[in-house]
């Protein structure tokens, strides 16, 4: 599982304009779509390069890329969804170590996805 958080700051006035809906069912199925194209765009962008032990090449095995999931945090009223890797060492191929280089997967898919969120956030309020 990864280490942090990301998320998206400084849309109050999105926030508040959604508030003043008054059916919200339209920006939970936003939530969902989005969390479910997250999950599409973070499992493509999960492609690995294989990695050598004792000499020998060990070609990727695509667990990481398998274990990519989303799920919706108790409470939140369909609001939000989660999606994650859930291996112990994605943390590693998303941001390196001394023996390997970063090949991330999450941030990228996020920022991608960040921005197709919004807009379709934008639009409900139009």
């Amino acid at each position: 599982m990864t280490r942090g958080n990301l998320g998206i700051k400084g849309t109050g006035p999105l926030i508040k304009a959604m508030q003043k809906k008054s059916d919200l069912s339209a920006v939970k199925k936003v939530v969902q779509l989005n969390g479910s194209e997250l999950q599409r765009r973070m499992q493509r962008e999960a492609s690995f390069k294989g990695h050598y032990h004792n000499g020998k090449f060990i070609p990727p095995t695509g667990t990481t890329k398998r274990s990519i999931g989303i799920s919706s945090p108790m409470g939140d009223r369909g609001y939000a969804v989660r999606v994650a890797p859930n291996t112990y060492y994605s943390w590693w191929l998303e941001h390196g170590s001394r023996y390997m280089a970063a090949q991330p997967f999450v941030q990228p898919a996020f920022l991608a996805q960040k921005m197709q969120f919004i807009r379709d956030l934008e639009r409900l309020l139009k």
